[in-house]
């Protein structure tokens, strides 16, 4: 039995098509444009009515959702958050953490590896995202300043030999010991990424020389244009648009940067350096006013307005309550940058990023069935992973 979508626009990373796509089994059987294809008894078929089809969303960076952090415990919390993402077009994802405790944070990443063997109504996960806690105190942000240090070969050799699907590991690279760290991630097959990060133009460089590809969440949680006994240094933001190779996260919910901003990263790194991200923590995908960031027993307070989350006094952004849908939306609608892009940036490039883009982030035959339907805002209306269908 196969399951047939027509009557789609098919977003490749290219154009959008008009046509139809054939699902069998787990995988995507054809792409079919400008035609209807040949039904056989036993076929479930889904009219489109002109929406548009494309590839399941992929984000390499969130804390939670639905109520739930990945830092909460618990399995369960693990299950719920993925979930509540999948509802809003998310098939794959990389639980992030916080700095914290060793023995929480040892515990957590055990539940993630064990929640990715649950593959029942569930986004794939597709390893773990380490955020810290090897960061700059000057650039902690909603990072709890208890648990922020220096790296240390034997601690995050420790860290790894207790969860080898770490896949991208953020860190500021001026700190001492960092430089001999990304070498020991690129080593390891581990994405360094530069992130909460007070360096100048000179350490980001030597970081790219020592193995750190990315940029987390670029424009927040890192140093600007600052001088220093006189002279003028670039920051880590100004910096990330100077080297081409590096790949840069974006919260793009429209707070966290403003559409000018948006457009000017756009503009400058293009849509194969950028990766959407939520960074999103628990009250994604909810609609309360307060929430904690962090595990329940160890996170921190925060308040939830105007679509974001806020440290207490409004110091610092507190994370954000985006889901993916949302992305798209503002990057298609604030940012002016086109549909096939914008979801390019939540599909094809992360999945170029973590090196599996030989089976997701676009439609293509022998590709995982991982699609999505949504319309001109963003509605996701039907969501499929590996080719059964969940309509929301």
């Amino acid at each position: 039995m196969a399951t047939i979508i027509q009557n789609a626009v098919v977003l490749t990373p290219f154009r959008k098509v008009f046509g139809s796509v054939v699902v069998e089994g787990s995988s995507i059987a054809q792409v079919l444009p400008g035609e209807n294809a040949p039904i056989q008894d036993g076929d479930l078929l889904i009219d489109a009515g002109g929406r548009y089809l494309s590839p399941g969303f992929i984000d390499l960076h969130t804390h939670g959702a639905g109520g739930c952090d990945f830092m909460d415990g618990s399995i369960e919390a693990i299950v719920t958050a993925c979930r509540t993402h999948m509802l809003h077009g998310t098939t794959a994802l990389l639980p992030t953490t916080l700095s914290s405790r060793d023995e929480e944070l040892f515990e957590n990443l055990a539940n993630i590896d064990r929640a990715a063997g649950i593959k029942e109504d569930m986004p794939e996960i597709l390893g773990v995202h380490l955020e810290g806690p090897y960061f700059s105190p000057a650039q902690n942000a909603a990072q709890d300043r208890r648990y922020i240090k220096e790296p240390v070969r034997e601690e995050y050799e420790r860290i790894y030999t207790n969860c080898p699907s770490i896949r991208i590991w953020s860190v500021a690279p001026e700190l001492p010991g960092a430089r001999e760290m990304g070498r020991w991630m690129r080593a390891n097959g581990i994405i360094g990424s530069i992130g909460h990060s007070d360096a100048v133009y000179e350490d980001v460089e030597s970081a790219v020389e020592n193995g750190y590809s990315m940029i987390t969440h670029f424009f927040n949680g890192m140093s600007r244009l600052t001088r220093r006994d006189a002279k003028m240094y670039l920051g880590v933001a100004e910096s990330g648009l100077c080297f081409d190779d590096l790949t840069v996260e974006i919260i793009a919910d429209g707070c966290h940067l403003p559409p000018s901003l948006l457009k000017l990263i756009y503009k400058v790194k293009g849509p194969d350096r950028i990766c959407l991200v939520t960074d999103s923590m628990r009250a994604a995908g909810t609609d309360v006013s307060e929430s904690t960031l962090g595990s329940l027993k160890n996170g921190q307070r925060v308040v939830i307005e105007n679509g974001v989350a806020y440290m207490p006094g409004k110091t610092s952004f507190g994370g954000s309550v985006a889901t993916a849908d949302r992305l798209v939306r503002t990057m298609y609608r604030l940012a002016d940058v086109p549909l096939t892009e914008a979801v390019k940036m939540m599909t094809a490039t992360p999945a170029r990023v973590l090196g599996v883009n030989d089976r997701i982030g676009s439609v293509a035959p022998g590709m995982d069935a991982d699609l999505l339907l949504f319309d001109e805002e963003i509605s996701v209306s039907l969501v499929m992973t590996k080719g059964k269908v969940w309509m929301k």
